[in-house]
């Protein structure tokens, strides 16, 4: 079941859809992605953005590092982004942008992947999310 958001960033904000989840120790984890619409000239793209969601379930607040990932249906995966937040005990951050990628609005399906890792400790699995859509 993917869970539609809203960032209220500025005119141009998109809507994210996130996907399924996995965990690492106490944080859930999302992957989220939006597909913007954009014209280079009279060629529609997307702009695809990947996102992380976390959720720390603990009673202690936590350093979290997450990545990014995506691909288009056939090909290998490519590293989009990387970067880290703290969580507090009981609290939900995000979506957070984890990285951009331009994508022609053929259909394809396009998806992303994204897993964390929680104060260095071992990285959780791979929380998918996809979409073929250019949203306007």
């Amino acid at each position: 079941m993917l869970t539609v958001l809203t960032i209220p960033a500025n005119a141009h904000a998109a809507a994210i859809a996130c996907g399924g989840g996995t965990s690492t120790g106490r944080v859930a984890v999302n992957g989220c992605i939006s597909a913007q619409r954009q014209l280079h000239g009279q060629a529609p793209f997307k702009e695809v953005t990947a996102y992380v969601k976390l959720r720390n379930t603990g009673t202690r607040a936590v350093n979290v590092s997450y990545e990014a990932y995506w691909r288009t249906s056939g090909f290998d995966w490519t590293k989009l982004g990387s970067s880290r937040t703290t969580v507090g005990a009981g609290m939900t951050v995000g979506p957070l942008e984890v990285g951009t990628k331009d994508r022609a609005c053929d259909g394809i399906k396009v998806e992303i992947r994204v897993r964390a890792q929680v104060g260095g400790g071992s990285w959780s699995g791979w929380a998918p999310a996809s979409t073929k859509q250019c949203q306007t």
